[in-house]
């Protein structure tokens, strides 16, 4: 293919190592899509494995590694293997944009490409099913494979062992993944493995470009998370009526679950109010955001349908629902991606690589809960257009998504050899097939075993969770507290987020002293001569808990050391023994921590 071809009119690349692209200039490339390229090409290995946040441009990247192989002659074929027929479509579309021929739409039985195309888009199912078909292909030209979303390679013995027939003999191998954990220890076809000091061995990345990174150069959105707790009441298959507050730390997790499923249920009232909230947020949002979109992630097809059927009740406005069943599930994406409409409801279809990039306000209605599911989920909203976006994210209040959510930003590598205790998400399957699992049409959890009814479910607000701190006293539905967070901007950098949730934390604590009948504290400080609270102290000393938890994920800090410099920046007692200003000024430091500020 002449260069003619790759850069004819309209192509959208620049030159080869351009300078750092202003934020949101095209066609220039980003500082770290410049930064990984570089490696590549310093190097000439056959595998390079880029590890980059959902949102931060994977395939830009790719797609110009593939040019440039083209145009210097080391590769004359390009195969590009996706996780789902959707992402095919997707490769093709952004390599066409390039001038790259890429056919989404060959199949096995086809034997042979069009010759008017460069390569084939394929997924990872289609290659593990005629390997030697594969093989041959790749043979037959000097062929570059890019692996999107690689860790689906360990998704399955048959998956990997053809992966590896099929792309042994390809000329270049670019993985990519934005996610590089599993929730299994299978090993991923074409990483390297390196043994830590623990004899642990661990998928080694030849580029990472982080999260955290990320949102500090603009590249994603921040997130913040709007936790809602409530009360649950359901009857067991043993007939017993039970009852909980959804995310109390008291309970067992069976009960956790079981409460969690009751709040998911399209008859209780916890799900349409938490639907209403989101609502109201994507109305704030859409004031200076004017397209931005809301998706609903579901557990099944019959959730999915009820909960849009409570949109169009919410709204006058009909949602997409995407199923996985439907074959204009791909169609209907596109339409919406494109066009103006406040919902899409989905069932899983939607959790990885689909590029929506308008999507600003989601909500997490599955109780899918492993580290890889819940990353992608919360990736398919954080692709930013324009500096200031922000994206929020409705949830259950429940333990494990808590933790998720606060570590957010903490890398992940794929580690080989830990024992299975089987303890971790003991209530949730692992993401073994994402293909099986858009056609599920069951909840998509081992919780769908345990028959039980639901019975009751209310709402109320909890917290909001941002950059590893939590903001928030809790509140009614529809209340002030709620308010104060709803209607947050919804353009604004992700320090100016953060000073935006302590002010309106600060707000809601001297509320609730006025309302108690106490005086006001300045600055979320107690008055002079007050009463200590011990409930309050409690309440301070579990979210410094958390906080610190937080911050030792992100830096590896043990807790006792991050004690240690909080009282070093701070002053004052023990934790155990430290008044209610002396907790709330080692919470503002941690923020400040979290934001970057010392």
């Amino acid at each position: 293919m002449s260069s003619d071809t790759l850069f004819g009119a309209g192509a959208a690349l620049p030159p080869a190592y351009p300078e750092r692209a202003a934020w949101g200039t095209a066609p220039k490339l980003r500082q770290w899509q410049s930064e990984a390229l570089e490696k590549y090409f310093a190097g000439s290995s056959r595998d390079f494995l880029a590890v980059a946040t959902p949102g931060a441009g994977k395939t830009t990247f790719a797609l110009r590694v593939a040019t440039e192989l083209v145009e210097r002659g080391i590769v004359n074929r390009i195969t590009v293997v996706a996780p789902t027929d959707h992402l095919k479509r997707q490769w093709a579309d952004a390599a066409a944009r390039v001038g790259l021929a890429i056919d989404p739409n060959f199949k096995n039985a086809d034997g042979r490409h069009g010759g008017s195309f460069i390569g084939v888009a394929v997924t990872y199912a289609q290659v593990a099913s005629k390997p030697m078909l594969h093989r041959a292909k790749t043979e037959g030209a000097k062929t570059l494979v890019i692996l999107d979303e690689i860790h689906h390679g360990g998704d399955a013995l048959s998956w990997g062992d053809g992966i590896r027939e099929a792309f042994e003999p390809a000329v270049r191998r670019l993985a990519l993944t934005g996610t590089p954990f599993r929730s299994d220890t299978a090993a991923i076809p074409f990483v390297d493995y390196v043994a830590d000091g623990d004899g642990i061995r661990r998928s080694r990345s030849d580029y990472t470009y982080g999260y955290g990174e990320a949102l500090r150069d603009h590249v994603v959105r921040p997130v913040m998370f709007m936790a809602y707790s409530g009360q649950m009441r359901w009857r067991t298959s043993a007939g017993e009526e039970m009852a909980a507050s959804l995310g109390e730390a008291a309970v067992t997790k069976d009960i956790t679950a079981q409460a969690w499923r009751t709040a998911l249920n399209p008859s209780g009232e916890w799900i349409p109010a938490v639907l209403a909230a989101a609502d109201r947020r994507l109305t704030e949002v859409r004031r200076t955001v004017h397209d931005a979109g809301g998706l609903v992630i579901a557990t099944d097809h019959d959730d999915a349908r009820a909960y849009a059927g409570q949109l169009k009740k919410i709204t006058g406005e009909s949602a997409t629902v995407i199923l996985s069943d439907d074959a204009k599930a791909s169609s209907k994406i596109e339409e919406f991606s494109d066009g103006d409409k406040r919902w899409m409801v989905a069932v899983r279809m939607v959790s990885e690589g689909v590029d929506v990039p308008r999507l600003a306000v989601g909500v997490y209605a599955t109780s899918t809960a492993t580290p890889l599911f819940f990353a992608q989920a919360v990736g398919r909203y954080v692709r930013a257009r324009r500096r200031g976006e922000t994206a929020s994210i409705f949830l259950p209040s429940v333990p494990n998504l808590m933790a998720l959510a606060n570590q957010l930003e903490l890398e992940r590598d794929h580690a080989l050899d830990r024992p299975e205790t089987g303890e971790e998400d003991a209530f949730a399957l692992e993401d073994s097939l994402m293909e099986a699992a858009n056609r599920e049409e069951k909840a998509s959890d081992s919780l769908t075993k345990q028959k039980f009814e639901a019975l009751e479910s209310q709402a109320s607000f909890d917290r909001v969770l941002f950059d590893g701190g939590e903001f928030g006293t809790g509140g009614e539905m529809g209340s002030e507290d709620e308010q104060d967070f709803l209607g947050i901007p919804g353009l604004l950098d992700a320090d100016q987020v953060g000073h935006l949730l302590r002010q309106r934390q600060q707000e809601q604590q001297s509320r609730r002293r006025g309302r108690a009948g106490a005086p006001a504290a300045p600055a979320g400080l107690p008055a002079e001569g007050q009463v200590v609270d011990h409930r309050q102290l409690t309440e301070l000393r579990g979210q410094l808990a958390k906080n610190v938890s937080a911050w030792s994920a992100r830096t590896g800090t043990p807790h006792g050391m991050v004690h240690t410099e909080l009282r070093k920046a701070c002053g004052g007692p023990a934790v155990a023994q430290a008044n209610e200003e002396q907790l709330q000024r080692r919470l503002k430091k941690l923020q400040d921590w979290f934001i970057g500020r010392k």
